[in-house]
């Protein structure tokens, strides 16, 4: 794992920069796909960890969090409305059902359900970020904010990367895989409004490119 702001690492993907998992003091933040849990818990073995927390309840953010929570013994927190997906009483993908790549996404990458210990709300602290709902993209999207330097942790709000290409630049996130594009857009106006100095997405590397962010923003 590498140090990409105070007290706040970005782990080792299997393709860098692909699936992000973050470690923000002893907060890990989203859990990539369930198979990847050994190589999260590798990582994190020698770290204290107080808590496990999720952008957002989707497969390629929750996908590992039942193992680590078990392994490392720590509560799980989410947004409100996603406990009940990450309980396994709603679904957890819930963008495009019938889209086939959404179907090989949940059958490949979802993780089992696993009991919310901690239900975030607006104004939470975690390990010394702002809790922001920012729904659209999915109804659990939260962005983790620190004011003192104005990093954002935010999930899939925006994308640091084609996904296809995988040439960093930061875009919205296809409509296949978000519930409500149109409310996600105001969620990206609303990231942008914080002028964030790094922006660390779920999919591609931290980027400190707010022009391009505020550029997106404008657009819609």
């Amino acid at each position: 794992m590498r140090e990409i702001a105070p007290g706040l690492f970005q782990l080792r993907g299997l393709i860098p920069n692909a699936i992000n998992v973050y470690l923000a003091g002893d907060v890990l933040i989203d859990a990539a796909t369930k198979l990847s849990s050994r190589r999260i818990l590798g990582q994190i073995q020698d770290r204290p960890l107080s808590l496990h927390a999720l952008t957002h309840v989707h497969p390629d953010h929750q996908g590992a969090s039942h193992a680590i929570c078990e392994a490392r013994h720590i509560p799980l927190a989410c947004h409100a409305d996603g406990v009940d997906a990450m309980e396994g009483r709603a679904p957890v993908q819930t963008s495009d059902p019938n889209n086939p790549v959404n179907k090989v996404i949940g059958a490949v990458w979802e993780g089992p359900p696993h009991p919310v210990g901690r239900v975030l709300a607006e104004g939470d602290d975690v390990a010394g970020f702002r809790v922001i709902h920012a729904p659209g993209h999915a109804p659990s999207e939260v962005i983790f904010f620190r004011d003192s330097d104005r990093v954002a942790i935010c999930g899939d709000v925006v994308n640091a990367m084609n996904l296809l290409t995988m040439r960093p630049g930061i875009r919205e996130p296809p409509d296949a895989f978000s519930l409500d594009p149109a409310r996600n857009r105001e969620s990206i106006k609303l990231l942008a409004e914080l002028e964030p100095s790094l922006i660390c997405a779920g999919h591609g590397p931290p980027s400190r490119d707010l022009a391009g962010l505020k550029q997106l923003a404008a657009s819609f």
